[in-house]
């Protein structure tokens, strides 16, 4: 599952980053996005989703967020 088909306000772990892109997999580590860490996706929007990491919010777009497996 991706965070495109996650519930707002639950918190999830993360499982997986996949992408074959080295440059948006650096990006995401620099977010503190990698596996298992727990992310909690606090509203869907049109085109992707606001995700909290780490006591910080950022908006993601739709590929983005299908990128990170839950």
């Amino acid at each position: 599952m991706n965070l495109m088909n996650a519930d707002a306000g639950v918190e999830y772990v993360i499982k997986d980053i996949v992408t074959e892109d080295e440059e948006l997999n650096s990006f995401l580590f620099s977010l503190g996005c990698y596996s298992g860490e727990p992310i909690t996706v606090i509203a869907h929007k049109k085109g992707g989703c606001v995700v909290s990491i780490k006591d910080a919010r950022y908006n993601i777009d739709k590929d983005l967020a299908q990128a990170i497996s839950i």
